[in-house]
């Protein structure tokens, strides 16, 4: 047994130090394969860095390229560009050459013609002073030989001379002195006219029967009679309270209120349409009526005032001033609404402002209150420019504002520009068509009177006044009248309808000349 463990430890010994070899051999083997691959697999990471290397580098290159050649055709497109500049550089230098030559080829010629002028002038010159010499010498001797035919020393020709230059003066200077006394006469007629005009203007339009009743309906005529009240006292306070006259005639179903100022007219005619409506006239009822319309009717025209205004933007107005405004609505002027019209101003202003970059915010107040003056001037001395004037000084307007209303009919000198704008503006509201109406009569009277002016020049046949007014066609004799004489025939008629005539806007005056020949073929 001893034996067979001695034999079984060699045995062990060798089979372990074969198994030992074996492990080390495998080892080996394993870091051989190991090493193998990563070395294949570095050999392939090198080979695709190095593919990768190639084709980045040739896509660089093509990039590269790409990029030079879009320089270089950049800088062909630029260089072109230079060239063609260049070239129109080097044109215009030739041109401007050219032209340069021109001038100065044309220079010189009309520097030879102007020393050929010169010269020429010069040669005439002294032949003048030769003939002036001669003259003056002839005069001298042509002098003296009439001193020794007349017998007269020059100190008594001298004398003779100016008493008849005197005598002479004399006569013209009388003549000039009546023509002046006969424009003068003239004038003085036609501004004493223009004075009543205007006074009548302000007193009572031409319109009395458009603009100065109002109508109040009533639903039967008994009405009439409490009206009227026993023995007239109703009607008699009513008057008396409001200022105006209540007409109660035959007309059915109508009593007329008659006032020339319109605050108070329609003042009265609400109140009267108040009474009618509560049933109960008599003469305290028509005092508390007429009081609470009169209180209703000044904050209407307080908001009609405050209403334009805000319309316009036109701020930090007096309430006064907000109060007169208002009163404008109820104002007319050639039956044209005056607060109307001092809108359409103010916008018109504001536009011509802005045409010459001037301050439209004040243009616009300029024209709004230029006829501020219209709602005060029965109850102030004056024309309406000097009134309003006086009102917008008062209530703290600008001077700018103030001049517009004293100047916008030329009454003062003009100082301010926004003046001549409100004027102007004023004369295109007031002339357009549609701005001012004219009643039935009055319409029909400035036709005929201006086929009458018309008709009164000599070789004129026919005239007729067309377009409502706004032109008349004037038919002339034209064996009379020849085309020459047909102008002059036209400025005439125009001038006098001018001054002999009131009337809006233009009169466009047409002359027609004919001349017809008429044969029969028998």
């Amino acid at each position: 047994m001893l034996l067979a463990v001695e034999l079984t430890v060699p045995w062990a010994l060798g089979i372990g130090l074969v198994a030992l070899l074996v492990g080390v051999a495998g080892s080996w083997f394993m870091e051989r394969a190991r090493r193998l691959a990563t070395n294949q697999r570095r050999e392939d990471i090198l080979q695709n860095a190095e593919r990768e290397a190639e084709t980045l580098k040739k896509t660089l290159e093509l990039t590269a390229k790409e990029e030079l050649l879009q320089r270089r055709s950049e800088m062909d497109e630029d260089h072109n560009r230079t060239l063609d500049q260049q070239r129109q550089r080097d044109s215009d230098l030739e041109r401007r050459e050219s032209t340069q030559e021109e001038r100065e080829a044309d220079f010189k010629k009309r520097e030879r013609m102007l020393e050929v002028t010169q010269k020429n002038l010069a040669d005439r010159q002294k032949g003048l002073d030769a003939r002036d010499n001669e003259l003056e010498r002839l005069l001298q001797e042509e002098q003296e030989q009439l001193y020794k035919i007349s017998g007269l020393s020059t100190e008594n020709a001298t004398e003779l001379l100016l008493e008849r230059l005197q005598r002479t003066l004399k006569e013209e200077t009388g003549a000039e002195v009546l023509k002046w006394e006969a424009e003068l006469n003239e004038k003085k007629d036609e501004l004493a006219r223009e004075i009543v005009g205007m006074a009548a203007q302000r007193c009572a339009s031409t319109h009395t029967s458009e603009l100065t009743v109002s109508t109040v309906d009533i639903p039967n005529d008994e009405i009439k009679g409490r009206i009227i009240g026993r023995e007239g006292r109703n009607i008699r306070a009513f008057e008396k309270v409001t200022g105006v006259d209540v007409i109660v005639d035959d007309t059915p179903g109508v009593v007329v209120v008659s006032a020339f100022d319109k605050v108070r007219r329609e003042t009265a005619r609400l109140a009267l349409v108040k009474l009618i409506q509560d049933g109960r006239i008599h003469p305290t009822r028509i005092d508390e009526v007429v009081s609470e319309t009169e209180k209703e009717m000044d904050a209407h025209i307080r908001k009609l005032g405050q209403e334009a205004c805000q319309e316009l933007s036109v701020a930090g107005l007096n309430e006064r001033l907000v109060h007169l405004v208002g009163r404008l609505h109820f104002r007319t002027s050639y039956s044209q609404n005056v607060l109307k019209h001092s809108i359409e101003v103010a916008v018109i202003s504001a536009l011509l402002a802005d045409q010459f970059g001037l301050d439209t915010t004040l243009a616009r107040r300029c024209g709004f209150l230029h006829d501020i003056g219209k709602a005060a001037d029965h109850e102030m001395e004056g024309g309406h420019p000097a009134i309003g004037a006086e009102l917008l000084k008062r209530y703290g307007e600008g001077e700018e504002v103030v001049h517009a209303a004293a100047g916008h009919h030329d009454d003062i000198r003009v100082d301010h520009l926004y003046t001549v704008l409100v004027a102007a503006a004023d004369a295109v509201s007031a002339s357009r068509p549609g701005a001012r109406r004219e009643s039935l009569e009055r319409y029909v009277r400035r036709l005929e009177d201006l086929e009458t002016v018309a008709c009164g020049f000599p070789g004129v046949r026919q005239a007729y006044a067309v377009q409502a007014g706004r032109e008349v066609r004037v038919v002339v004799d034209s064996g009379k009248i020849n085309d020459r004489e047909a102008a002059t025939v036209c400025r005439e008629i125009a001038k006098a309808i001018e001054e002999t005539m009131t009337y809006p806007g233009e009169i466009r005056v047409t002359v027609l000349r004919e001349t017809k020949a008429v044969e029969y073929a028998k």
